[in-house]
């Protein structure tokens, strides 16, 4: 029992290692003081932390994706949550077809709808318009809104929802007093995954992305493209402080494991 005991333990710890030493080579390489990309062998260096602070355009494109994923996650989960209701609580033709078809963002490439969006905003010429881009957006992180809302609605007891409209409660206050806070750890967890999707996504947003829209993503990759100093690896490591601290925060406050399971 000992010898499984230690054997799973290495296990794991070898597994967790593999999974994160990309990020840990990430992290060491952007505390070199040098030009290029390595791993700080001469010492450790602020430099390319401060560098940062000098370059506009990731601070502005920073701000896109914040405001681009809360205003795609906040509008996903809109649209999520009478969808997870009317497909867990309603039996009708075509209920099948129709959860397919809102989760079919996650079965199509990201290039090919990247494609199809960019050919289909110039014939209508919609390019270049934040709005049309964070509806790409919606398109793109509504079935990781709509997956975790929806494990939330099928587990849940309706005898309590029954009983206040029973007592003459109207619709919108049982679901405003009983349903909502019932369901809202999945609600949750769906809005913060739809968030880190968009906040993350670049295969499609490179294709409908402009200059007035270019996204955090989409700056370091057209910087990468160009350059190899180390300073995408340092904005990289802000970025994985600032989500472990994220992380962190919402474990102590809700638990991660009831935020993303979605259950109550």
């Amino acid at each position: 029992m000992q010898k499984n005991h230690w054997l799973g333990l290495t296990y794991h710890s070898l597994f967790i290692l593999f999974i994160t030493a990309p990020l840990l080579v990430v992290v060491a390489v952007s505390f070199t003081s040098l030009g290029y990309i390595s791993l700080p062998s001469d010492g450790l260096s602020l430099r390319w932390f401060y560098a940062i602070l000098d370059e506009r355009q990731f601070i502005d494109a920073f701000l896109m994706s914040a405001w681009l994923a809360l205003v795609s996650a906040s509008v996903a989960v809109i649209l999520a949550v009478p969808a997870a209701l009317g497909l867990a609580h309603y039996r009708f033709p075509g209920r099948n077809a129709l959860t397919a078809f809102f989760l079919s963002p996650l079965m199509i490439p990201h290039v090919v709808m990247g494609i199809a969006f960019l050919r289909f905003f110039n014939q209508a010429g919609f390019s270049g318009s934040f709005g049309w881009l964070s509806m790409t957006h919606v398109i793109v992180v509504f079935p990781y809104a709509l997956r975790l809302t929806l494990a939330s609605v099928i587990g849940l007891s309706r005898d309590t929802e029954l009983a206040a409209r029973s007592l003459g409660a109207r619709p919108h206050t049982v679901f405003r007093r009983i349903v909502l806070p019932l369901i809202l750890p999945g609600v949750a967890g769906g809005w913060m995954l739809a968030f880190i999707q968009s906040f993350d996504e670049v295969t499609m947003t490179i294709f409908v992305a402009t200059p007035g829209t270019t996204t955090l993503p989409v700056a370091m990759y057209s910087y990468i493209s160009q350059s190899i100093d180390p300073l995408v690896a340092s904005l990289s490591t802000v970025l994985i402080v600032v989500t472990t601290i994220t992380m962190f925060v919402l474990d102590r406050l809700v638990g991660l494991d009831r935020v993303l399971v979605g259950k109550g």
